[in-house]
């Protein structure tokens, strides 16, 4: 487990704060805001995480690492919300963490550039009696696996998406809430790192050796499984995204779901930024996007699209609704965006499909 109650963060995303441009300092805002003492962003300082976002309340955007330390009555860790270029440091960055550990304030990191095994960051951290959290790296002997995922009594979804960054975590943590709500005994499977953060366990599964990608997913829901009769396994990136479809297929093969839940972006018409180029692939239709996902599972586990989960933050309240309701004229299936609107239809669609399951 990570969390760790008493903790109050110091979010830093110096210099790309902003709706899409730092995930992890979003989604950790949305779903623990009471422990976030400010965010570090020199760009938005004066701001609050409300100005910028569009939520989040009064928590403040600084220029300073130390005034920042000092909100709310005092940081205990600093989390980085965002990952640099290439996922090296910025050299203000590595300041910034000195004085940190120096301070005994823990690192919480999603970065591939692992902060333990820093020559400098490691020894000084072990020496303060500090503790690094890397949350990417990934747990030592996994398996290859052997679809044991798919003998699991627990009805299992997996979100899949038309790109990175349309949701996938986000769907499935509101789904979860809700179903919890309902008297459905319910998990979460975080497969990256910022629903590690939330959550409190998971594995990131893009840090994994491809070979063992599939047998961190089954491993995950073997574990989510255990006294839950739902489990939702977030998603990451997309098969038809040119850099990540790897993980995808990986997550697909690995988990062997029962049903799936299509994520996708309403204003999104090509894969978006691919490291710095002119965007390239066109993101089919949803009933193409949804033969290509149940194609792909169908040799190894067969499953199905049940419901359609919509981001339409971009969009204002009458656009957004005709989204939705395009999306469920194309598929027939129900459809909804669970943060701006309610989670209902997909939850129901799930209660229904678990039932007949069983």
């Amino acid at each position: 487990m990570t969390q760790s109650p008493q903790h109050r963060f110091l979010i830093v995303a110096d210099g790309d704060f902003g709706p899409l441009t730092s995930k992890t300092a979003n989604s950790c805002i949305r779903y623990f805001p009471e422990r976030i003492v400010a965010v570090l962003d020199r760009v938005e300082a004066g701001k609050t995480v409300q100005d910028v976002l569009g939520f989040g309340g009064t928590i403040p955007v600084v220029a300073d690492f130390d005034q920042g330390v000092a909100k709310g009555g005092g940081a205990t860790a600093v989390l980085i919300g965002i990952a640099p270029p290439g996922g090296r440091l910025p050299d203000e960055w590595r300041g910034w963490l000195r004085s940190a550990i120096e301070r005994r304030l823990e690192i919480w990191s999603g970065l591939h550039t692992f902060i333990g095994d820093d020559a400098e960051f490691g020894p000084l951290a072990k020496a303060k009696g500090v503790r690094i959290l890397d949350a990417r790296k990934p747990p030592p002997n996994l398996p290859i696996a052997d679809g044991r995922a798919a003998e699991v009594d627990a009805f299992v979804i997996l979100a899949v998406g038309s790109d990175c960054n349309v949701g996938k975590m986000t769907a499935q943590l509101q789904l979860r809430d809700e179903l919890v709500k309902r008297g459905h005994k319910t998990s979460f499977v975080a497969t990256g790192q910022t629903g590690i953060f939330i959550e409190g366990w998971g594995t990131a599964v893009d840090a994994v050796v491809a070979d063992f990608i599939a047998g961190a997913a089954e491993e995950l829901v073997l574990q989510g499984a255990k006294g839950n009769d739902i489990v939702l396994v977030e998603g990451q990136g997309s098969l038809i995204h040119p850099g990540y479809s790897g993980v995808t297929l990986g997550l697909l093969h690995g988990s062997c779901p029962d049903a799936l839940i299509l994520c996708h972006q309403a204003t999104r018409d090509y894969i978006g930024d691919y490291h710095g180029r002119e965007p390239w692939v066109k993101i089919p239709s949803y009933t193409e996007m949804i033969d290509i996902y149940e194609r792909a599972a169908h040799p190894v586990h067969p499953t199905k699209v049940i419901g359609i989960c919509l981001n339409t933050y971009d969009m204002d309240e009458k656009a957004a609704r005709a989204a939705v309701a395009t999306a469920q004229k194309e598929t027939g299936l129900p459809a909804t965006d669970p943060v701006r609107f309610e989670s209902g239809p997909l939850v129901d669609a799930i209660i229904k499909e678990s039932v007949m399951a069983r």
